[in-house]
């Protein structure tokens, strides 16, 4: 069982909303990398407005995985010095479980999620119109950091 870079406690439960809980869960968990703090709120803010035009997306499960999306990374660098699709759709899945578990999402929220970050990188293994936004919405805000 893979150990979780969050501290369990980091997922506070006093913050009411389900957004502003896991947003700062990844701020604990990313620390002073802004960067990757951005790029999860901008993933989530493309991958709302993309799920508002397609049919059954779950508004907790595209939240959830929008902002846990590359929390597979720290493990990654921690284990290997660096990271990649791969590592981070090994390690992503057991991290935000931790992280939604804390929370108190439902089990099958979180073994969708899971599923999503688990295969975020790869062609779908999965049927599920949220693991397209997400793939969407990243590949969005990937490209705008090229521009750059």
């Amino acid at each position: 069982m893979l150990e979780s870079p969050l501290n369990v406690c980091d997922a506070d439960e006093r913050i009411p909303c389900l957004q502003a809980r896991i947003t700062s869960a990844i701020c604990s968990a990313f620390k002073d990398d802004w960067r990757r703090i951005e790029h999860a709120l901008e993933v989530l803010l493309h991958a709302q407005n993309i799920s508002a035009r397609v049919v059954d997306c779950d508004p907790d499960i595209i939240t959830a995985s929008s902002l846990l999306h590359d929390i597979g990374i720290i493990e990654a660098e921690k284990r290997f010095g660096s990271n990649n699709g791969r590592q981070q759709e090994e390690f992503g899945p057991p991290a935000a479980r931790a992280v939604l578990e804390k929370i108190g999402m439902d089990e099958n929220r979180i073994s969708r999620v899971c599923d999503i970050i688990g295969n975020h990188h790869s062609p779908s293994q999965f049927d599920y119109p949220e693991l397209e936004v997400l793939k969407m919405a990243d590949r969005i805000v990937n490209s705008l950091y090229k521009e750059l």
